[in-house]
């Protein structure tokens, strides 16, 4: 439970994804209240049924909800999951019209209901949202910011676990940039264990990894929501849990390090740019760490996806 009397975590959006962040919440004692707000009353009404009606099995957390945005009012995390969902086949920047029309509208309000809240943009494309998120409020760039890639992270930690022979937290590695097309792994600092990821020699008699596996392995991780959204339509427990697991690190003060996307601000060359790498995450929000270092390819793949993203929120203001 978190550190924060009377925690209040709001989720917007009671789709497939929203719901999930909520579900999450409750069964892992998130907040000690979870709200779900979204415009369409019988939806809304029906999903907070639901969740309540398992209350018995999910320890001291409530569940409310509805379609008035005075839901969210006190919260002291919102999760924002809002807005049309990807289709099959469909980049998450193809979304960026739509979903920004609906988050510049979103925003205001939302802040006049819960001011001191710390938000957290799960609703794609996240990075660009994040960006005009912060211009639409004026609020601290730790203050807004969006989930990134720490469920691409996660993606890739299983990935290489499976493979090493280990368990997942035993994997030290980060997807960066884009949450999208541009992500990649920030190789040159992974480590299984205190062992360089070449390095390591799995214990099954398998042969270490190659930089061509490593390449594929990031491609897999690329791909993962496309997989996911062609056979069953979306992506949404393990965005449910990565969102829940943030929710926690901010209500606990946790100050765990997330590769969560902040606005950036003179960082390696990149600024007004949201992208995911390593940051603290606590009570006051995400500090992303400077410190954090990249090999020259790296360095050239992370302004890149700068590149890519500024263009789209460029074309969007």
């Amino acid at each position: 439970m978190s550190l924060i009397e009377n925690s209040k975590l709001t989720v917007v959006g009671a789709g497939a994804v929203g719901s999930s962040v909520a579900y999450a919440a409750l069964i892992r004692g998130s907040a000690r209240h979870v709200a779900l707000y979204d415009i369409a009353p019988e939806k809304t009404e029906a999903e907070v049924l639901d969740l309540a009606h398992g209350a018995q099995f999910t320890g001291s957390s409530d569940i409310i909800g509805g379609s008035d945005i005075s839901v969210a009012a006190g919260s002291h995390v919102v999760v924002i999951t809002a807005g049309a969902k990807q289709k099959p086949g469909q980049t998450r920047i193809e979304l960026a019209a739509t979903n920004a029309g609906i988050l510049k509208t979103l925003m205001p309000q939302l802040l006049d209901v819960a001011p001191e809240a710390v938000y957290v943009i799960v609703t794609n494309p996240c990075d660009v949202l994040t960006v005009l998120a912060h211009e639409a409020t004026d609020l601290p760039t730790e203050r807004v910011f969006s989930s990134g890639t720490v469920l691409d992270t996660s993606r890739l930690r299983w990935l290489l676990a499976r493979r090493a022979g280990v368990s997942i937290s035993s994997v030290h590695a980060y997807i960066v940039g884009e949450h999208g097309d541009t992500e990649f792994p920030l190789w040159s600092q992974a480590r299984i264990g205190a062992v360089p990821i070449l390095d390591w020699v799995p214990k099954d008699g398998q042969p270490p990894f190659t930089v061509d596996e490593l390449d594929r392995i990031a491609v897999d991780v690329r791909d993962a929501a496309y997989k996911v959204i062609q056979g069953k339509g979306a992506t949404n427990y393990a965005i449910g849990l990565s969102s829940a697991r943030i929710v926690e690190a901010i209500l606990g003060d946790q100050h765990a390090v997330m590769p969560v996307s902040t606005v950036l601000s003179d960082y390696r060359g990149v600024d007004g740019v949201a992208l995911s790498v390593p940051s603290v995450v606590s009570a006051s929000g995400a500090q992303p760490i400077h410190e954090t270092a990249f090999s020259p390819s790296e360095l050239g793949l992370f302004r890149r996806s700068a590149d890519a993203l500024r263009d789209v929120a460029a074309s969007l203001r």
